[in-house]
């Protein structure tokens, strides 16, 4: 077998340098045009295909930008990822996906941050929840590679640029709901507390009911951990209440743990919402198909992904500037913050961000409440 052809053969084969074959496979304009079909043509006979790496370290600039994520599988992931598609696809970037795992997301995954260091095959990162692996990013950072954050559940590092939705306006707005239909005790089941958006979930269930002069129960507040058993768990302790102190409805931090009350409720012989309410947070895709539909927070996944890479873009143009300069240079989080001055239209993105140049960017992304079939009037004899 022949050894693989590589662009020092086709430049020998072409007459041409390196850097000439080099400007020629990433579109460079700057290229003679019979030179240009010259070297297209040897590629073309000799079969020659590029590595990606080799041609974006020869052109001084790569083509290939980094995505973490814990797994495709996760329910989140495909909207965001069409977002960011939707924004790439209008570039001449490439996607690279680099995995965590689900198995074991709390994992300390340094390898993986050791592997992008090692291979420097990506200009720049755009880090999807990446849970423990977010310590090792500002060493990213600081080795040159631009980084952007997209809601990694917890303190995102400071000097880190990142992206969340707004999960305190989401969960008052899924408090305030309930309250307005005249519940008055309502259960929140939180996510784990060492995550910000746990605590901001929380947050924002005990404003809603502070402003409503509604007293903070503690035993109406349980936390799971975002997946069905761990709704399930929390319902089941809440159903095993006497029925005149049980919640009449509950606000869960995530719609995976939503459905893990409906199969308690089920369980216990309650009915949604006859019996008792039920909201979530997320609207991930399955929410809407439920029996019954669940009403739950909707988070702008696809938009959360568009800005976090045209953020990243904006980065890789300029590492150096401002937080307003961004905004500037980039249409598409001009167009997210400009939103900020329609709070009356529910699906637009509104900012609460710091982008004086000393501080990095950070976005939060309006949620909406989308009202379905699992919220009602209590019982008449908790109305009593």
């Amino acid at each position: 077998m022949s050894k693989r052809m590589t662009i020092s053969d086709i430049a020998r084969l072409a007459g041409v340098s390196k850097a000439t074959v080099s400007r020629v496979l990433n579109h460079k304009p700057d290229v003679d045009p019979v030179t240009r079909e010259r070297v297209l043509r040897i590629m073309e006979e000799h079969n020659f295909v590029p590595s990606v790496a080799a041609s974006g370290l020869a052109g001084g600039k790569g083509h290939l930008i980094g995505v973490l994520v814990p797994a495709l599988t996760w329910p989140l992931i495909p909207d965001i990822m069409r977002g960011i598609a939707e924004v790439v696809e209008e570039t001449s970037y490439e996607l690279v996906l680099y995995s965590i795992k689900t198995s074991n997301h709390e994992r300390d995954r340094s390898d993986v941050i050791n592997r992008i260091l090692a291979n420097r095959l990506i200009v720049g990162l755009l880090a999807i929840f990446p849970g423990q692996s977010a310590r090792y990013l500002p060493a990213l950072q600081r080795q040159g590679l631009p980084v952007v954050l997209l809601d990694d559940q917890g303190l995102p590092p400071e000097q880190i640029p990142w992206i969340t939705a707004d999960n305190r306006a989401g969960a008052y707005a899924a408090t305030r709901h309930l309250i307005e239909l005249g519940h008055r005790r309502i259960a929140h089941i939180q996510g784990p507390l060492k995550y910000q958006v746990s605590r901001e979930r929380f947050q924002g269930y005990c404003d809603a009911l502070q402003d409503y002069g509604i007293p903070l129960d503690p035993s109406l507040i349980l936390q799971g951990d975002f997946m069905p058993p761990g709704g399930r768990a929390c319902a089941c302790q809440f159903f095993a209440m006497p029925e005149h102190i049980r919640p009449t409805a509950i606000f869960a931090a995530s719609d995976l743990m939503a459905y893990g009350v409906m199969g308690a409720a089920e369980e216990f012989g309650l009915r949604i919402p006859e019996d008792v309410s039920l909201v979530g947070f997320d609207d991930i895709s399955s929410s809407g198909h439920m029996r019954p539909p669940l009403t739950t927070v909707r988070q702008p996944l696809s938009e959360m992904g568009q800005c976090a890479l045209e953020l990243l873009l904006s980065l890789l143009e300029a590492p150096e500037r401002s937080g307003a300069t961004l905004l500037r240079a980039s249409p598409l989080l001009a167009r997210y913050v400009g939103a900020s001055l329609q709070p009356s239209q529910p699906s637009q993105i509104s900012m609460t961000a710091t982008i004086e140049s000393a501080e990095p960017v950070h976005f939060r992304l309006a949620t909406t409440l989308v009202v379905r079939s699992t919220t009602a009037p209590p019982p008449s004899h908790a109305r009593r």
